[in-house]
């Protein structure tokens, strides 16, 4: 099996509108597509919800400031580290994912030999 990780983008403005309802059904659906991917024989391996690109600190050779590496209509909200047999089954995993503002990208972990 090879590692991918899907990275989840959205738009933070429209989650922040979208209410504590519309949150909490986005976690449970989240849930269910944990259960979905076993089902399916993948493996999520890690991953993590992000807090929002206002807490980022961005470095860029020694100048360090406050606020996400660059600014975009949507940022990175989270991630899953999956295990897939292939492109083709990650791409299938990443397609469950919910995503309530934006979409999700795809990209094969680079495997470094070790020493």
């Amino acid at each position: 099996m090879a590692q991918y990780v899907i990275l989840i983008y959205g738009n933070e403005s429209e989650v922040a509108k979208a209410g504590p309802e519309a949150v909490r059904e986005n976690m449970e659906a989240h849930m269910r597509f944990a259960e979905e991917v076993t089902a399916r024989g993948g493996k999520i391996a890690g991953g993590n919800a992000l807090q929002g690109t206002d807490t980022a600190t961005s470095i860029r050779g020694d100048v360090v400031t406050d606020g996400p590496f660059v600014e975009t209509k949507e940022a990175l909200g989270g991630f899953y580290l999956i295990d897939a047999d292939d492109l083709d089954q990650a791409i299938k995993i990443a397609g469950m994912v919910p995503t309530m503002f934006g979409g999700v990208e795809v990209r094969p972990v680079l495997d470094i030999p070790q020493g």
